[in-house]
């Protein structure tokens, strides 16, 4: 007599809308609006080309997410992009999207964040700095333990830190346009080299400008990465993407607006840390007490998120048969990629022990964009292949227009970084095509099994 076979463990439907769009901007809102924005207002030279470059830069990431949310409604399953490009591209170039995730992208990601929140969290408690690395492990191990045991407690800190950090954001834009006026003493002259010139000087400046901005507004394509733990995913996750990025963009432009108020166009590019800056003007040290707090807030919820979607890449990997065949299996009482999880945790750890991660994100993080485009070059493929099976319930507006202004946009990114740091890009490059021969050794295992 046969034994009776295991039910398939799979993943549980548990997130619903507000979840869904709570990933997404705390997919996207990292350090980066804090920290970032003088890099903008430095290249373009004016407060008006400034908040031009963050409208433009928000107008490409809506025109991503509808690609991703018609992507996700199409294939809503665990893995996202890696899944997408599997079935358009095939196997090989969807692997080595995995293998950068793996390699540096999302695990460096996590190291470097982690170091991030230590570090503020180190000066706001006023102890040593010493304690900087063991608290940024010690938040990893913390986090990952939280997504091991379910994705409900997962997404319930992702909400609550998620929260705290748009309420920082909040702080920030009331307090550089309500509580005061610009302070003359706050404002510094543009270098004239920045001065906005010609028609040709404005538009070089401003396509020089949205590889920053570009970059801020990354990361709500994670969330397509848990699309089998949505709840009505075809229907709530092309909302999900639309309602976070347009929150997102909201609050950038705003937070922008309260910048160039309080800093003027002069005071935001020549300063190393604009959020400090204008809370320190309006409150004085208070508020660069309340601001570096928002940003450990802020650092620690996108830290949970990246550790919250990045295993369910790998889990969809294993199932392949193309990575390691133990994180394939899902825990059978969390229903989460636990050892997934716990893989990338120990890498990532790794990774913030060497001190080698943000000079191995430097090399590669152009080739996310590369990947960016080629998922939303995959909706092509669908549309020509789908043809006879139905419709799907959301479709992008604009089609074929909005995935092909998306894709051109990755392209001149990809293209500008590489122009901008041949010698970084040969490396990554060369990183990222460590992948191939991995990929070959594992499909021949595979076969000889």
């Amino acid at each position: 007599m046969t034994e009776p076979s295991q039910p398939r463990i799979t993943y549980a439907r548990r997130l619903g809308l507000f979840s869904a769009t709570m990933a997404v901007m705390g997919g996207i809102i990292g350090s980066g609006v804090f920290l970032g924005p003088q890099i903008v207002a430095a290249r373009v030279g004016s407060a008006g080309l400034t908040l031009v470059a963050w409208v433009v830069g928000g107008v490409i990431a809506l025109a991503g997410a509808f690609c991703f949310g018609e992507l996700g409604a199409r294939r809503p399953r665990a893995g996202g992009g890696y899944v997408y490009l599997r079935e358009a591209f095939g196997p090989l170039p969807a692997f080595l999207y995995g293998w950068a995730l793996l390699l540096v992208i999302a695990t460096g990601a996590t190291a470097a964040v982690a170091v991030t929140f230590a570090s503020y969290s180190v000066a706001l408690l006023g102890v040593s700095p010493r304690a900087t690395l063991p608290l940024a492990i010690g938040a990893i191990v913390l986090l990952c333990s939280v997504n091991y045991v379910g994705v409900k407690p997962a997404a319930v800190t992702q909400n609550v830190f998620t929260i705290l950090k748009l309420a920082a954001v909040a702080a920030l834009i009331a307090a550089g346009l309500f509580l005061t006026a610009s302070p003359a003493a706050l404002y510094r002259p543009l270098p004239p080299s920045a001065a906005p010139g010609g028609v040709a000087h404005v538009t070089v400046a401003v396509g020089a400008a949205l590889i920053p901005v570009l970059f801020a507004y990354g990361g709500w394509q994670q969330t397509n990465f848990i699309a089998e733990e949505i709840i009505e995913p075809e229907r709530n996750l092309p909302r999900a993407l639309v309602l976070g990025v347009i929150g997102v963009v909201t609050v950038y432009l705003l937070a922008n607006v309260a910048y160039l108020r309080v800093l003027g166009a002069g005071g935001l590019a020549a300063s190393m840390a604009p959020a400090a800056d204008l809370m320190g003007g309006v409150l004085g040290p208070a508020g660069r007490r309340l601001i570096s707090a928002g940003i450990a807030l802020s650092t620690f919820g996108f830290l949970n998120l990246v550790i919250l979607v990045t295993p369910r890449v790998f889990q969809a990997m294993a199932a392949d048969g193309v990575f390691l065949p133990w994180l394939a299996r899902l825990h059978p009482v969390y229903r989460t990629p636990a050892g997934a999880i716990a893989f990338m945790g120990a890498w990532s750890i790794v990774l913030a022990l060497s001190g080698t991660y943000a000079q191995l994100l430097d090399y590669v993080v152009f080739g996310d964009w590369i990947f960016f485009g080629l998922t939303v070059a995959s909706l092509f493929i669908y549309r020509a292949r789908d043809l006879t099976r139905g419709e799907v319930g959301f479709r992008v507006p604009g089609y074929p227009w909005t995935p092909a202004l998306f894709v051109l946009a990755a392209a001149y990114v990809v293209v500008s970084s590489i122009v901008a740091n041949p010698k970084n890009a040969l490396i990554g490059t060369g990183l990222l095509a460590l992948g191939a021969p991995v990929y070959r050794v594992v499909r021949r295992n595979q076969i000889l099994a």
